[in-house]
């Protein structure tokens, strides 16, 4: 019986130990459950602050409170953003607004330019449409992009085209709560560019960039230019075809490229013509004087063709004739020219020459050098003229330039034997050739027909 009762007494012990237990945890949740409730309370200022400790001066953290996400915001998860918006319906109209930020190189030779510019797209999807009590848009960056629809435009005819990244993707996205959207990018294109050169340095050219969808034709896409901020331009809408796929609608955006011409004129067009200028410098030395002559001239038609091949060195290989090619292909015209001038003068010193050593071997007397003014055959002269043989090989060659070389031939015709053989050779003393005349011919006929060939090239071309 004692030991019964004793085993119940431990039991009741053991239980109510275990109920004490119990409760003092439940007093321990209880009170932390409060110390963190009262915690929060101060941090997010509904219910007193603590004063000494400058952590519960803080401001809420807003990042971690429930919010509703922009994706579920615009219900991208509810629609199939791989078809266009409105599918099976009218065509979808997108703007088009370009703005040129710069033009980077203009290539003559590859028949392409460069330009940086920013591209924004216009459409309207009532996907994405979402309520608003201000009106106002969301705007994402390219992320986004990658979720939704977005047109497929490239450029036609790009040899090379890229959206910059630097320091993140250059794209921008914007909704505004009707469903518009907003599509912009930083591009850099290289677009091929035929030129027409036949009047090069003096031209104006006319480039086009060409924007198209990629996929949809005329029947699901249309482009419409908006607005373009290049200084000269005018855009047209055309359909392209091709022969498996159908008809695109194609953006084609035309704006004028005029080139300045004072580089040209430094590098071109005053050398050639200095060169020339040049080449009249042999019209004013003495024919006599080979070495100066010669030289000059060789040296004035290699400078021309140097000049020449430096400006096709830099040009493409067209099948017609340039403004520049006419201009220097004249003026190389007039430094040849020059040459052929000194080497008529001459050949005709030097025929002058042989016909009068001719005649004085024909004619029984000495001729002299008479008076440059009298070019006769007195025949009241019954003597002979006295002369020394050595002075007649200087015959055509006076000593003040100015003077013109005459002969005197002085022959008695008492004689009938020596008359014949004058009159036989009166022919060669009649064929005169002033040599210095070409010479004084050419210092006026050069530079005015140059100077007339300016005159018309310059109001053609200008």
């Amino acid at each position: 019986m004692q030991v019964d009762a004793v085993l119940v007494l431990f039991c009741v012990w053991l239980a109510g130990a275990s109920g004490r237990m119990t409760q003092s945890r439940g007093h321990k949740l209880e009170t932390y459950t409060q110390s963190r409730s009262r915690r929060e309370t101060r941090m997010d200022g509904s219910g007193g602050q603590k004063t000494g400790n400058p952590i519960y001066k803080r401001s809420a953290d807003m990042t971690k409170t429930l919010m509703t996400k922009s994706e579920q915001l615009l219900r991208i998860d509810d629609h199939d953003f791989t078809m266009r918006p409105a599918f099976g319906g009218p065509p979808i109209p997108v703007g088009v607004d370009v703005q040129v930020e710069s033009l980077d190189t203009i290539s003559e030779v590859d028949m392409d330019f460069t330009m940086t510019l920013y591209l924004r797209h216009y459409w309207k999807d009532e996907r994405l449409s979402f309520p608003s009590t201000n009106n106002q848009s969301m705007t994402f960056d390219s992320r986004l992009v990658k979720k939704i629809w977005v047109p497929d435009m490239f450029f036609v005819h790009s040899k090379r085209s890229f959206i910059h990244d630097t320091t993140t993707d250059n794209v921008m996205l914007r909704v505004y709560p009707d469903g518009n959207v907003l599509y912009s990018l930083r591009v850099t294109v290289t677009a091929m560019c035929n030129m027409d050169l036949s009047r090069f340095p003096l031209d104006t050219q006319t480039c086009s960039l060409e924007i198209e969808s990629y996929a949809y034709t005329d029947d699901d896409l249309c482009c419409t230019g908006r607005r373009f901020l290049i200084q000269k331009f005018h855009t047209t809408t055309k359909l392209a075809f091709y022969s498996s796929t159908g008809w695109y609608n194609r953006l084609y955006i035309h704006f004028t490229l005029r080139r300045h011409i004072f580089f040209f004129l430094l590098q071109t067009y005053f050398p050639a013509t200095l060169m020339v200028m040049l080449s009249w410098v042999s019209f004013w030395i003495d024919r006599r004087a080979v070495p100066a002559r010669v030289p000059l001239g060789i040296t004035t038609v290699l400078t021309m063709s140097t000049i020449i091949t430096g400006v096709n060195a830099s040009m493409p290989r067209v099948s017609y004739i340039k403004a520049v090619d006419i201009y220097l292909w004249v003026s190389f015209v007039f430094v040849f020219l020059s040459v052929i001038e000194y080497a008529a003068v001459n050949y005709l010193s030097t025929v002058q020459e042989r016909k009068e050593r001719k005649l004085r071997e024909r004619l029984p007397c000495t001729c002299g050098i008479g008076n440059p003014d009298d070019m006769m055959i007195d025949p009241q002269i019954t003597g002979y003229g006295s002369m020394d043989v050595n002075n007649t090989g200087n015959y055509g060659m006076p000593v003040n330039g100015g003077r013109q070389d005459r002969m005197l031939a002085q022959v008695s015709l008492n004689d009938p034997q020596i008359t014949g053989q004058v009159k036989a050779s009166r022919g060669y003393v009649n064929v005169w050739i002033d040599t210095h005349a070409i010479d004084k011919y050419s210092r006026v006929m050069f530079p005015g027909a140059y100077i007339l060939f300016n005159i018309i090239y310059w109001s053609i071309y200008s």
